[in-house]
């Protein structure tokens, strides 16, 4: 004779099922409405407009990865808003010529002050380089030139790197940005997206190193650049 399946037994065991997955699925759902929050609050810090500096510094660095970011430092060095330019990431195989090639108006400047990085690879070696360059120069003050939507993680990894320099950032908005929303654009969405989840991982590592933590440097993908960015590996 064949036992009937107690279905009471079988409610019990689902219930208990349905019950131990609500923690989890409570807990997913935080935590994307958390990164969404976080994602509309950081899409509300890029700048559609740039602002010159308010005030004038010592130095002026410009971290390589969008076409547009030298011309604004070399723009800003012209204009006497710092005494010498470090362009950050530049690729090993450019030099001086390559930026005069496209901007032959900064002869004068590029030959007495203007140095070259050529050991940055990502955001990370951009502020560390910096920091040395600042050390050997004796500088208090930095203004900062990168992109709108790059800078939030480069304020992070360079107010890290140099909490004792009174840095003053200069976000550039490129003319692609401009013309268009970025959320119009598929591309645009993708770059702010995986721009805000690079942040969010320099915002761990920085507070985890405060513990000890450190985790290793790693290369970023490339971005589109201008002549004296890394064709391997884009400082933005």
């Amino acid at each position: 004779m064949t036992s009937r399946p107690d279905h009471s037994k079988m409610s019990e065991a689902e219930a208990r099922a349905r019950a131990g997955g609500w923690p989890v699925t409570r807990f997913l759902f935080s935590f994307f409405v958390i990164f969404l929050a976080g994602f509309a609050w950081f899409a509300s810090q890029l700048r559609s407009e740039e602002s010159k500096p308010d005030r004038h510094a010592d130095g002026i660095v410009v971290l390589t990865g969008g076409a547009s970011r030298v011309a604004d430092a070399l723009d800003l060095l012209s204009k006497g808003y710092g005494k010498r330019l470090l362009i950050s990431g530049v690729h090993p195989a450019n030099g001086a010529a390559d930026i005069l090639r496209a901007q032959p108006e900064s002869q004068a400047l590029l030959k007495c002050c203007v140095d070259l990085d050529r050991s940055a690879v990502n955001t990370r070696s951009n502020a560390t380089e910096t920091r040395r360059w600042v050390k050997e120069r004796g500088f208090h003050s930095l203004i900062v030139v990168t992109s709108n939507y790059h800078m939030p993680r480069a304020t992070v990894e360079l107010t890290h790197a140099m909490p004792d320099i009174d840095l003053i950032f200069y976000p550039v908005v490129s003319e692609a940005w401009r013309g268009e929303p970025w959320w119009n654009s598929p591309a645009g969405v993708r770059l702010v997206a995986l721009e805000y989840v690079k942040y969010l991982v320099a915002q761990v590592r920085v507070r985890l190193a405060a513990f000890g933590i450190n985790f290793p440097e790693w290369e970023e993908q490339p971005a589109k650049s201008g002549a004296v960015s890394k064709p391997s590996a884009s400082a933005g």
